[in-house]
């Protein structure tokens, strides 16, 4: 079902959040949830397309027993355009556009989004040249989208145990930080999961996804992005932006944030895949570890 969590961008467009709860509920428990954005960034219209596949997927497949374990399992909160005054100018101005549309000083527009979250806000990556790509607003959570999911994800914190952010483009799976080079205490047991997601990729048609820390694999330093605050300012343990493709180790990549539509089922089956495996490898474990918590 659709919630209407009231909440509006610069330009007044109503944001929608579609939240799945399909299957039979459990009123003696809270079913642990995972959480899905797309379109941070307005050009990278594949996450769009990717969530909505995602979305579908669990709608209209789920008399097909795995389907249905992932929606009786989680509750599922997803984002599919998080930018979506971006997202509309980049169909009707400009296909490259980047942030927000918020006016900025100097007749310039907009705010990176994903700069724009209090976590080490500012202090790497950005640019304070209000026309720049990377502006990270004049402080953080200046965007009204921005300020929007994250009281949303911190109201659900206890409950989420995963974070996803879709990106494009490159075929990663990137765990933090992003604003340092330094890995999290528990980057292990995050790679682990982030394994398990791209050999599940790799299984439908090839497709190779690189894994490690945003900072690790990228050639700089981004701070306040949404994956780092989900992990350092929510605390959800398992968070990571995931950069869809082309992959910039195959032909497809001179497409870049322009992938033609018939990518778009592709793109969305990889997907679908490697968050069935995470999610499959999180429900493993915190089956473990209730049976253990029993013993």
């Amino acid at each position: 079902m659709a919630e209407d969590d009231g909440e509006f961008t610069y330009v007044s467009r109503e944001m929608l959040r579609v939240q799945l709860k399909i299957g039979t509920p459990n009123p003696q428990i809270n079913k642990p949830a995972i959480w899905i954005d797309a379109g941070l960034h307005a050009r990278e219209w594949i996450g769009i397309s990717s969530a909505l596949y995602f979305i579908n997927k669990l709608i209209s497949d789920y008399d097909q027993p795995e389907v249905k374990n992932l929606v009786d399992s989680y509750d599922w909160y997803i984002l599919p355009v998080v930018n979506p005054d971006g997202y509309e100018y980049s169909h009707t101005h400009d296909r490259m556009w980047r942030k927000t549309r918020s006016q900025q000083d100097n007749d310039c527009y907009g705010v990176d989004a994903n700069r724009n979250f209090n976590f080490h806000w500012n202090e790497a990556g950005t640019d304070p040249d209000p026309c720049h790509n990377t502006f990270a607003g004049k402080r953080a959570f200046s965007e009204p989208e921005t300020q929007a999911m994250s009281d949303f994800i911190l109201s659900k914190r206890r409950d989420i145990k995963i974070y996803i952010s879709l990106h494009s483009y490159g075929n990663l799976w990137l765990t933090p930080w992003g604003y340092t080079r330094n890995l999290p205490d528990d980057y292990d047991e995050l790679i682990r999961i982030a394994n398990i997601a791209a050999a599940a990729i790799l299984a439908v048609r090839g497709e190779e996804y690189l894994t490690g820390s945003a900072a690790g694999l990228l050639s700089y330093l981004a701070a306040g992005g949404s994956r780092d605050w989900a992990k350092g300012k929510a605390g959800i343990k398992y968070s990571y932006s995931v950069e869809l493709s082309p992959s910039i180790r195959t032909a497809d990549w001179s497409f870049r944030f322009e992938l033609p539509p018939r990518f778009i089922p592709l793109v969305g089956e990889d997907l679908y895949m490697g968050l069935k495996a995470v999610a499959e490898a999180l429900q493993e474990k915190l089956t473990l570890e209730m049976n253990v918590g029993c013993i």
